[in-house]
């Protein structure tokens, strides 16, 4: 046997296993929520009511059934690219068209996340206007919608086509270790965005505002003078005009450091909430949770990268994923993109490594925001989001190990009580 039908039967493979373990874990989500709708749990008797109980059950349903749904068309998405030639289709088309260079190569990638993002487009619709409106959250206008589709080519335009032309070129111009010239320019490009975004690009979707309630403002600023934290301001967000979920986060690096709140977080929790808040946020500032995720992070694009280094050599790797190289034109954007969609394939079984990651970050951001605020407002914070949120609180156990980014309320309830507790 070939590598090339090695090759093709590994992808199909993690592509079929992938989907069917999406589907077994959705299935154990949905039961083990419907198993539990009936009654809220003793935990949150007191202050969740049965009906918003069962509507967070329901949702909960119907964002598994809309991912399953996703996913499979993704996964058909897919397999249209490779191995029933899409991609190489498109190729042949533009390669008749352009003919060899950069101009080929850059209508390639172009092409393809054009094509790509269309394909997607019903589900990002369905998504906010069909499934988030239905249970409250989605705020958002078909104008709204329309122009931030707009404002977001005319960025991905400004920044994504430089730099896939400056990688092409660095592919094509920089010898053997290519690979490691354009994950140090990728690496920059990145860091200038996470730099420049809080100022120039997120502003073009969102109105931020000064923090105008002084007594909050008084109280914030004193908790992160202890703590330390040196920002250029408190913003307000309008999160409002998109959807009713809430949320507060840092931006920035360095002195560009910015605290943000939603709108929609303000209006909810009380000052002493919204200073505990801050706090859990401020837990990680100072574990290094952000600066240890972009390391991590630019050590697996390093990695990443060099695989694509050895891959692009591959001939299996093209025509395993039904393509056939360019003989006489450069086969480099084509590389990209059959990595670009390979990955995600294969990477699906290590993204449960993510999630243990990020819950292990959010215990220790809640530890430091009870050491450092009120335990006791920080859960019933949590508590006002979840609820808000329609957030299920009785998750299946292997559902919440493999994708949940924060631990389950339950978990987290009884690590900040017992915390409480311990200082008390």
């Amino acid at each position: 046997m070939s590598d090339s039908i090695k090759f093709t039967y590994a992808f199909a493979a993690a592509l079929a296993i992938g989907l069917v373990v999406r589907f077994w874990l959705g299935s154990r989500q949905v039961r083990h929520v419907a198993k539990n709708r009936t009654a809220v749990p003793a935990l949150f008797s007191k202050t969740l009511s049965l009906a918003a109980h069962q509507k967070a059950a329901d949702y909960t349903f119907a964002k598994v059934r809309f991912g399953l749904a996703e996913a499979t068309w993704s996964g058909m998405v897919v397999v249209g690219w490779t191995l029933c030639g899409g991609l190489d289709l498109l190729n042949r088309r533009l390669l008749d068209s352009l003919g060899g260079g950069m101009a080929h190569q850059l209508a390639l990638v172009t092409a393809f996340v054009a094509i790509t993002s269309l394909a997607e487009l019903p589900f990002s619709l369905w998504r906010s206007f069909r499934l988030e409106q239905k249970f409250g959250f989605n705020t958002m206008t078909w104008s709204l919608w329309l122009t931030d589709a707009v404002k977001g080519m005319l960025v991905a335009s400004v920044v994504g086509v430089p730099v896939a032309a400056l990688v092409l070129w660095i592919m094509a111009s920089a010898g053997p270790l290519w690979w490691l010239w354009a994950w140090g320019a990728w690496t920059s490009l990145n860091i200038l965005l996470l730099l420049f975004y809080p100022t120039f690009i997120a502003p073009l979707f969102n109105k931020f505002s000064s923090l105008d309630d002084v007594a909050l403002t008084e109280r914030v600023t004193a908790l992160m003078q202890k703590c330390g934290f040196k920002s250029k301001g408190l913003f307000v967000m309008d999160g409002s005009r998109r959807s009713a979920h809430a949320n507060a986060y840092f931006t920035g690096f360095g002195a560009g450091k910015r605290v943000v709140f939603y709108d929609t977080l303000l209006q909810r929790l009380t000052a002493a909430e919204v200073e505990a808040v801050l706090a859990h946020e401020l837990g990680h500032f100072k574990h290094r949770h952000i600066i240890k995720r972009v390391a991590l992070l630019f050590m697996a694009s390093l990695a990443g990268f060099a695989s694509l280094g050895w891959l692009a050599n591959q001939s299996w790797m093209y025509t395993g994923l039904g393509v056939r190289p360019n003989l006489e034109a450069s086969n480099d954007a084509m590389a990209l993109l059959l990595f670009m969609i390979a990955v995600p394939v294969f990477g699906f079984f290590i993204s449960p490594l993510s999630a243990i990651l990020s819950r292990h970050d959010e215990f220790e951001a809640d530890a430091y925001a009870v050491a450092q605020s009120s335990g006791a407002d920080l859960s019933t914070a949590l508590l006002k989001l979840y609820y808000d949120n329609a957030s299920t609180m009785t998750p299946d156990p292997i559902y919440t190990a493999f994708y949940y980014s924060h631990p389950p309320a339950s978990e987290r309830l009884a690590r900040l009580n017992g915390s409480t507790a311990a200082m008390a």
